[in-house]
């Protein structure tokens, strides 16, 4: 079988390489023409998939080394007989700790500590569910809503959204659906960020299009939310410029793009086209995945747990870094920033997760051991 496969899947070749004959496009490349003749795909999130690719193709089966499935056409998979397969749980951890990262840089900057404040999370599967735990190891109050789970769950403790309004902070994690029991569209448009606790935080991983922008932006102008971090926008890679200049921390759909998130997305996808072909070959990527730039933090003797926290995890991820070199889009031309934006996701440098790196300490009281641990260190 040839297998056309997106090349800024890491370790793609090597993941793929033994199941067929494999040709590794850039993500531009993947188009009616280069996959014609294929008969599985293996894409990202960048490329959309349905008739406009597929129609009179050999593929019989899809991957998308992603999460989210918004720009696969599902339907028409199904009406074709083409096998599907996502990543969902593959990042899970990287977003996890970009929302860490944010949520450290942003007590720092205002000058408050996360202790005792309220973290409402929306969406508490795969993501916001180590979002959750992750702040409760950091001595928040956690709110959760998630009306599947909470459907499944007969209750379980989930609450309506409307009761995470007076959160300090609240981070979304869900996918981006236009219909169904559970629509996420614009799930926080202009009358939703008017109920949010004034002087809040909103934090979106999710989808761009689960905040609508125009909203967002008066909310911001007019005080009425005090920050906002946004790794996803609507109408990307054309994000909005104004919106961009207006919070706190922006970055370029990268909070999933640890190098383990992608050898764990890749290593799901090859599962299932292993299970799609009948082929039982296994894959051990470990020898393979880069050595985190930074092997080892030291941490230093004196500080609040939440400074030394940040220390350890600036040290291993720097999200002001990312902050900085999207906002380097306004020094191109308004119509090359699209193509910058793309530029910054295939570029992506390597960043190894908090569990790759040696947290060295010396005598720490309890407290500092337990967040230490509690957001996925090795101490």
């Amino acid at each position: 079988m040839r297998i056309a496969v997106d090349r800024n899947i890491p370790l793609a070749g090597s993941a793929f390489g033994p199941l067929g004959e494999v040709t590794l496009l850039e993500t531009t490349a993947v188009t009616s023409g280069s996959v014609r003749d294929a008969g599985a795909l293996v894409i990202r999130s960048e490329t959309k998939v349905g008739p406009g690719l597929l129609e009179g193709s050999g593929v019989r089966f899809v991957g998308s080394a992603t999460i989210g499935t918004d720009h696969i056409d599902l339907p028409y998979l199904a009406s074709k007989g083409i096998t599907f397969a996502s990543a969902p749980g593959s990042n899970a951890n990287s977003v996890k700790e970009y929302v860490l990262a944010a949520l450290l840089a942003l007590a720092r900057r205002g000058g408050f500590s996360l202790r005792g404040r309220t973290l409402g999370v929306v969406g508490a599967g795969n993501v916001g569910g180590r979002v959750a735990s992750m702040a409760r190891a950091l001595g928040m109050t956690v709110l959760e809503n998630d009306p599947p789970r909470e459907r499944e769950a007969g209750g379980g403790g989930y609450l309506p959204i409307d009761d995470l309004m007076g959160a300090d902070i609240i981070t979304l994690h869900v996918p981006l659906a236009r219909t169904g029991s559970d629509p996420t569209f614009h799930l926080f448009d202009a009358r939703r960020l008017r109920a949010m606790k004034r002087g809040s935080i909103l934090i979106n991983t999710s989808r761009g299009a689960v905040v609508e922008t125009g909203a967002l932006e008066s909310a911001l102008l007019e005080r009425h939310i005090a920050a906002a971090v946004l790794d996803v926008w609507e109408g990307e890679p054309d994000i909005d410029a104004a919106l961009l200049r207006r919070v706190s921390l922006g970055t370029s759909h990268i909070a999933g793009y640890s190098i383990d998130g992608k050898v764990n997305a890749a290593g799901m996808i090859r599962a299932s086209l292993c299970r799609f072909l009948n082929n039982a070959s296994a894959w051990d990527p470990s020898r393979e995945i880069p050595s985190p730039p930074v092997p080892s933090v030291a941490l230093p003797g004196r500080g609040t747990t939440e400074e030394i926290l940040e220390m350890a995890v600036k040290a291993c991820y720097d999200i002001e870094c990312d902050d900085r070199l999207l906002r380097g889009l306004f020094e191109v031309p308004r119509e090359e920033r699209g193509r910058c934006f793309m530029s910054l996701r295939t570029g992506y440098r390597v960043r190894r997760e908090f569990a790759a790196i040696n947290v060295v300490s010396g005598p720490a009281d309890p407290s500092l051991r337990r967040s230490i641990n509690g957001v996925g260190f090795r101490l």
